[in-house]
């Protein structure tokens, strides 16, 4: 890996602070944090999806941080947080929270029927409001 590339991941991984958390995220980061949070897991990507359709223009550096930290999870440990089955550690940063539960709010995925699956072939989901 070229010496640019890893300062830029190494820079990923340091927690904002301040102002810096605060200030808002601009569509070169807004578009790498996307291109991020890709997952293999359709229920994932249900969520993440809502979650920049909803959020995208109101993003600062603090939310593309705590939701970085989370893409570091397993796609399983990731859906039982955003269902609920599980809740994050106590060390758990307040970055991580607020973006979990922005993840979570709104409307959430479950069986039954929605016309979104059903167009991509998956019968057996739907999206509620919660």
């Amino acid at each position: 890996m070229d010496a640019p590339r890893l300062a830029e991941e190494e820079a990923c991984r340091a927690r904002p602070v301040g102002a810096v958390a605060q200030a808002r995220l601009d569509a070169r980061g807004l578009s790498k944090l996307k291109w991020r949070c890709r997952r293999g897991l359709l229920e994932n990507d249900l969520f993440i999806e809502r979650f920049f359709g909803v959020h995208e223009a109101d993003l600062t550096v603090g939310h593309a941080w705590g939701l970085h930290m989370l893409m570091d999870l397993a796609d399983n440990d990731l859906l039982d947080l955003l269902l609920k089955r599980k809740e994050p550690g106590a060390e758990t940063t307040e970055e991580v929270r607020e973006v979990l539960e922005m993840l979570r709010s709104g409307r959430h995925v479950s069986c039954g029927g929605g016309s979104r699956l059903r167009d991509q072939g998956h019968d057996n989901f739907k999206e509620t409001r919660q």
